[in-house]
């Protein structure tokens, strides 16, 4: 795996006001000397967004923030920075992360991730976090993204809580969203890689703590998918809280104008309170 760029040091000579108040974003490429993996597009570069809190109002907690996007593109505002800026503000360091697009090669966001979560452990102490105080959220297709490391990755790359806004968890035919399977499997994925990346199947005992968050009538991603992977959890004695809303669709995000938008903030807050 070709080296990350764990050290940016240069970045905090630009942040003048760096530890007195809150600041962001500062932009990062995740990789220093070329990408590992490989789907076939050049211009396609890993990035994160890091968002520092203000002085005094750091918990030592961060989290890596997963866009969707069907694994074809991804919705950076309401699905990322809004989201980022939210964390900031309840003091958690939060790094948006702009993943590339696997074009059937899941390793290459799959890597994308992973680096992220390494990439904020590495500089736990220079940025003020706690090593075992790093979760992960993400939307959609990036709730896929980031319910496979939650289920899957291994060592500095696990994360400590997760956070699921109407997510892909299932690739398998009949239940998945088509257009993320084909995306990140290929058009002719065999059953076994579709049960390999079905996350419900994936959980285990050592599955971090998780918060999902749906809307009932979502016809895009079927709730179906958070219910199976709540039910999972539930079964794994792993602590989860599952809030599905009457209504709202899909993608609400961080949109005020979903219908529970304040409700969804508070839960999310006391959630976060609870451990």
């Amino acid at each position: 795996m070709k080296q990350l760029l764990f050290t940016i040091t240069l970045v905090f000579f630009s942040l003048v006001a760096f530890g007195q108040k809150a600041t962001g974003p500062v932009k990062v490429n995740l990789w220093q000397n070329g990408a590992p993996n490989n789907n076939g597009d050049v211009k396609d570069t890993a990035q994160v967004y890091i968002y520092f809190p203000a002085k005094g109002t750091n918990t030592g907690r961060a989290i890596v923030i997963c866009p969707g996007g069907g694994y074809s593109h991804l919705a950076m505002d309401h699905e990322g920075f809004q989201w980022a800026e939210f964390f900031q503000g309840q003091g958690i360091t939060a790094v948006v992360l702009k993943y590339r697009m696997p074009h059937g090669n899941p390793d290459v966001p799959i890597s994308d991730a992973e680096g992220a979560m390494k990439l904020v452990r590495a500089n736990a102490q220079k940025w003020n976090v706690l090593p075992n105080q790093v979760g992960i959220m993400g939307f959609s297709a990036g709730g896929h993204l980031a319910s496979t490391i939650a289920t899957q990755s291994r060592g500095q790359a696990k994360p400590d809580f997760q956070i699921l806004f109407y997510p892909v968890i299932s690739m398998m035919e009949g239940i998945t969203h088509q257009g993320s399977l084909q995306n990140l499997l290929g058009r002719m994925a065999s059953k076994r890689l579709q049960k390999q990346y079905s996350n419900d199947v994936q959980v285990s005992r050592m599955t971090p703590r998780a918060f999902i968050c749906l809307a009932d009538d979502d016809n895009v991603v079927l709730p179906a998918h958070g219910n199976s992977y709540y039910t999972e959890l539930y079964k794994h004695d792993v602590p989860a809280s599952l809030h599905i809303y009457p209504n709202g669709g899909h993608g609400f995000g961080m949109r005020q104008s979903f219908a529970y938008h304040i409700e969804m903030i508070l839960e999310l807050k006391a959630w976060l309170k609870s451990f």
